[in-house]
């Protein structure tokens, strides 16, 4: 899953900018936690979910997640994003431009694209493009109650194929994800209907396990045998379920501690030769950032030891996983 990386290496990265983290208190880690490394030989490439870090400022987070160990961001250009998508001409390629300083790969971003009628999107799709970004996570759908399922199924899978063809232009890769829901794609036998016109390539599913555990229960496994082909982009998280005032709903854990097996599952990854981009959620409490706050009521050390315990996670589970 690890491809060459072009711009400074994690040996580079350490020298040239300890003075500069030195002076932000933000990334002051203890030193056995600025010590530690993610092993090199890992073939897994992560990821982290820019979401969990705007409280930083474009700097800030390229230095953070560098650090941690990450090899990029998936950058939200959304509303309420990193990068306003009305501004996405002039910040995204600062934030860019930040996240290949420290070694970081500008591969993933998450929009709220899906209508290429729409200006403002395509103008998010035409930036990303230019600065080098691969793939996309698209907007969400939804069924109007005043349309039957297969009619709406119909429509979206015309809108898919003409994004699909503007992907293949661009030279990008739209990804859907599914979550948990009443959303389209929430039963994973939606999606291979909604891409059933396009060729596959240039457009798919950001495979969620979370979400696919939620809704699937014990038959995750065929979901994932139902869409593999489409899956272009995964993200990792975990949960289980739990009684909160009265009421039984997944509760969102660190990885690990809930409910996705996930030996199993990055077997079955690694059986169907499932190679794509890794999105890494925390979506657990950090003191706000699990939802994109702007201000966080947690140290912000502890947030940055909790990330790495769930890559360290990530990493070491996909080396034994067979």
């Amino acid at each position: 899953m690890r491809e060459d990386k072009k711009g400074i290496s994690r040996r580079n990265f350490t020298k040239k900018s300890a003075m500069a983290l030195a002076g932000l208190p933000l990334v002051k880690f203890q030193d056995d936690f600025l010590r530690s490394k993610i092993d090199s030989n890992d073939a897994v490439e992560v990821h982290l979910f820019s979401k969990h870090l705007q409280f930083l400022d474009y700097h800030e987070m390229s230095a953070a997640a560098a650090e941690i160990g990450f090899d990029g961001l998936d950058l939200t250009v959304r509303p309420k994003g990193h990068v306003f998508p009305e501004k996405v001409q002039e910040d995204l390629p600062t934030a860019v431009e930040a996240m290949k300083k420290f070694g970081l790969s500008p591969k993933m971003i998450t929009t709220n694209v899906w209508d290429i009628e729409d200006l403002g999107q395509r103008k998010v799709l035409e930036t990303a493009s230019k600065l080098g970004v691969g793939y996309y996570r698209t907007g969400w759908l939804s069924y109007p109650d005043d349309t039957s399922i297969d009619e709406s199924l119909l429509k979206y899978a015309g809108q898919a194929q003409k994004l699909e063809t503007l992907n293949k232009d661009l030279g990008l890769v739209g990804c859907y994800q599914n979550h948990a829901g009443n959303h389209v794609g929430a039963p994973i036998w939606d999606l291979p209907t909604i891409f059933s016109r396009t060729n596959g390539e240039f457009i798919g599913c950001q495979y969620d396990i979370r979400h696919a555990v939620v809704e699937g229960g014990k038959s995750w496994e065929l979901d994932l045998r139902r869409i593999r082909s489409y899956i272009k982009s995964i993200v990792i998280k975990d949960f289980k379920w739990g009684n909160k005032n009265g009421s039984w709903e997944p509760i969102n854990t660190p990885l690990g501690e809930g409910m996705v097996d996930f030996n199993r599952y990055f077997s079955l990854l690694k059986k169907y030769n499932i190679n794509v981009p890794i999105s890494l959620h925390l979506e657990y409490e950090l003191g706000g950032a699990e939802k994109g706050a702007s201000k966080i009521t947690m140290d912000k050390k502890e947030v940055f030891a909790k990330m790495k315990k769930d890559l360290s996670f990530l990493k070491e589970t996909w080396k034994k996983a067979e």
